[in-house]
């Protein structure tokens, strides 16, 4: 199996490069007006600002669970190409193969229930992990199929297309990678637990810092 993509994919992906960052900030202010949303509830009715401690600003990353901070948005084309082998012996007329085009989804993000929190004295140290992808989803609608063989020797399966697109899914979150989508997520996932810890009622006098985990 190889994977290819065509020169006017390639084009369509530099149209979309305005539409990611738009889309990345959006999140990160989606993140921040539900983080807002959120403590203010918890917080209505009290009468005095609770006491800072590790336990109370952990519940409160835990709350949230995971924080997705970037949202990825691609459209990519591959090749799926196969022939019948026989002892490391390709057979003739038996290739199939098709051409498969989809739009795809990833989220990254960070899991706050491994959030550490360091309270001393008016410092707040607040050290979360890693970010990771969060989830990677192809709809369905987005998916066409061209340029496909039909060999009666080598028929094309139902496996043959679910097969591709998983191993189409781990090349594009390498390449994503690569290109430095979980620091970018790292980075953003900082910004929004800094802004959602001080909204918390009684934060005003501490110092808060918030770092990640390095990455190996």
């Amino acid at each position: 199996m190889k994977s290819l993509e065509k020169e006017y994919s390639m084009s369509r992906r530099e149209e979309r490069k305005p539409r990611k960052h738009l889309l990345l900030k959006f999140a990160a202010a989606c993140i921040v007006l539900c983080g807002m949303f959120l403590f203010g509830v918890r917080v209505a009715g009290r009468e005095k600002a609770p006491e800072i401690t590790s336990d109370l600003l952990g519940e409160q990353l835990r709350t949230v669970q995971e924080l997705v901070s970037v949202e990825y948005h691609y459209t990519n084309m591959g090749k799926f190409e196969n022939q019948v082998d026989f002892y490391g012996w390709k057979v003739p007329f038996t290739t199939k193969s098709f051409l498969v085009s989809y739009d795809g989804e990833i989220k990254a993000g960070v899991d706050l229930s491994g959030a550490v929190v360091e309270v001393d004295g008016e410092t707040v140290k607040v050290t979360l992990p890693a970010a990771e992808i969060l989830s990677h989803e192809i709809p369905e609608d987005s998916i066409e199929v061209f340029d496909e063989s039909h060999n009666i020797f080598n028929p094309i399966k139902i496996k043959d297309y679910t097969g591709f697109t998983q191993s189409e899914k781990l090349a594009v979150e390498q390449r994503a990678e690569e290109n430095g989508l979980l620091s970018a997520a790292d980075e953003k996932a900082r910004a929004a637990v800094e802004s959602l810890l001080t909204l918390l009622p009684g934060m005003d006098g501490y110092a808060l810092t918030v770092s990640s985990v390095p990455r190996g």
